[in-house]
């Protein structure tokens, strides 16, 4: 086996962000840009000399011939092992479980999440720590210095590695061990849910819908769902991860689940629905007719996850990110437990979790987890749901509707403007900052605002702040609209606008949830003049 060393130069862009460096796929298929960009991570974080990774995939477009490529450098950068998924497929939860199961040095996914894949669509790259998580940013700074003074990458001269067979191989002094991607994930599930309750909610004839999207996730539904807690045999759509997720759009949400929607509309409709996203950390719940927003099925879940085994008696705290609903606030306040607010990442969550503050998270965006790995987990949270339905007993329908009899309901929606250019949504973030000194007693939308302010966050485990993660504007009564930019697309910027209106307990739940929202849209409108700045009268994608 031999080695070479390329000489290189620096690559402008390679910024890793929140959820690594994403960029179109066809950048990424550029001579030495893939490799400059793993050669960077190997030298940020102290070279790979001796040291384990995990590597997997969502199986998206040029995922394989990537995993190929990281093989050869991590064995040229003197690597002691890698664990790879079989096919190099591995579920972003699968892999901060494997992290943490195997104390590796942490792990490098190949996805882009929820953005479409195929040849003309996104990819990316993200390394997870030692603790299973999203790199914090001392690491993906480390990593960017290192992109801009780069001037070789170590690789090793072989051909194309057999990962497509479960065993053990070696590249040089490096050991690979190519594994079932499910059956280490599919061991923690069974430890964390009453699988039995779930087995016999099934054979009572509870029936689902579970929409893999053509994604990562489908392998491990299809398993754990179908195979070992018996759900019927097509209770799982769209299994096969494809490269270009079926030619559609792998974000777990009513506009780009159609399918799921319509499977869970009418009198025949499945008891229970569920959907997850690119690479298997997001997910999506309805029940007939019904869809459950993120929000609010971080504040169900919270209420009532002492159902299953692993929570129950061992409940420290609830995280949400900023833009999240304030539902969970309440329930927390009964439960007694703290409700942390953070900016959105989940990296955030990783320090409250690994010092034991918070035992479920959430955020708006489709995402939930809790302290058993380090990342969301879209099939957890099912999970998590079909073991509350099978120890309480009602269905999905009455346990929301109840739930909002008793804490009220936060009717909420975000509303995203995409590829809007970067001047145009820096401009209008601007402007909005400029004016929030002045806000407080201002009447918008027929709403009187309480406040309103830049969030910043200081960590309660290691004191870093955060700021300028958004605009939040408070109204009284309870209800609130955010403004941010979001950083996980790939061209101009993206506006994301979050509604919220809180009515009480003993108010009304059964409004059209845009028609309920109208005044709140009306007071962003007026406070942001998002027409104005970005020339669009509507947002393009509302859910």
């Amino acid at each position: 086996m031999s080695f070479k060393t390329v000489p290189t130069t620096p690559i402008a862009g390679q910024k890793p962000g929140t959820s690594g460096l994403r960029k179109k796929t066809a950048i990424f298929r550029q001579p030495g840009y893939l490799e400059n960009f793993v050669q960077c991570i190997f030298d940020g974080t102290g070279g790979a000399t001796g040291k384990t990774y995990v590597l997997g995939g969502d199986g998206r477009f040029f995922n394989a011939d990537a995993i190929h490529v990281i093989i050869r450098m991590a064995a040229a950068n003197g690597a002691a092992r890698l664990i790879v998924g079989q096919d190099g497929i591995l579920s972003t939860p699968a892999v901060s479980n494997l992290i943490r199961k195997y104390e590796t040095d942490g792990g490098i996914i190949l996805s882009a999440s929820h953005n479409p894949g195929g040849e003309d669509g996104d990819f990316g790259v993200k390394f997870n720590a030692a603790n299973g998580g999203p790199a914090p940013e001392k690491i993906t700074d480390a990593i960017y210095a290192r992109t801009q003074k780069i001037t070789e990458f170590q690789i090793a001269e072989a051909s194309a590695c057999p990962i497509d067979q479960i065993g053990q191989f070696s590249l040089g002094a490096t050991q690979i061990d190519v594994i079932d991607p499910v059956q280490d994930y599919e061991d923690l599930m069974r430890v964390l849910f009453d699988f039995a309750a779930i087995q016999a909610l099934f054979a009572g004839g509870f029936r689902i819908c579970f929409d893999a999207m053509h994604a990562v996730t489908g392998p491990y539904a299809k398993r754990i769902l179908e195979g070992t807690l018996g759900a019927p045999v097509g209770s799982v759509i769209n299994a096969l991860p494809s490269p270009d997720f079926g030619g559609g759009h792998p974000d777990p949400n009513p506009v780009w689940a159609h399918e799921l929607v319509s499977a869970m509309s009418g009198p025949d409709a499945p008891d229970f629905g569920a959907a997850s996203d690119g690479d298997g950390d997001r997910n999506m719940i309805m029940g007939k007719d019904t869809f459950v927003t993120p929000s609010d099925s971080l504040a169900l879940l919270t209420a009532h996850a002492h159902l299953a085994p692993a929570y129950a008696g061992n409940f420290t705290g609830v995280a949400r990110s900023m833009p999240t609903s304030q539902a969970v606030d309440r329930v927390a306040e009964r439960l007694g437990i703290p409700c942390f607010e953070t900016p959105t990442g989940w990296k955030f969550f990783g320090n409250l979790l690994d010092a034991g503050k918070a035992t479920l998270c959430g955020e708006e965006s489709a995402g939930t987890g809790s302290n058993h790995i380090r990342e969301k987990d879209g099939l957890w949270a099912v999970l998590l749901w079909l073991n509350i339905l099978a120890r309480d007993g009602r269905n999905i329908v009455q346990l929301q509707k109840d739930h909002w009899r008793s804490f009220g309901r936060n009717y909420y929606s975000r509303h995203d403007y995409e590829e809007i250019p970067t001047k145009a949504a820096t401009g209008l973030m601007t402007a909005l900052r400029a004016s929030l000194p002045d806000l407080a007693g201002k009447t918008a939308g027929g709403l009187i605002i309480l406040g309103a302010d830049d969030f910043s966050y200081a960590d309660p485990v290691d004191g870093s702040l955060t700021e300028a993660q958004g605009v939040r504007i408070r109204f009284e009564g309870g209800s609130r609209v955010v403004l941010r930019l979001s950083g996980t697309g790939t061209q101009g910027a993206t506006l994301r606008v979050y509604l919220e209106r809180f009515v009480p307990a003993d108010g009304d739940h059964a409004m059209n949830v845009q028609d309920a929202l109208s005044p709140v849209l009306a007071a962003a409108e007026t406070l942001a003049q998002i027409s104005h700045h970005t020339g669009r009268d509507k947002a393009d994608v509302i859910t």
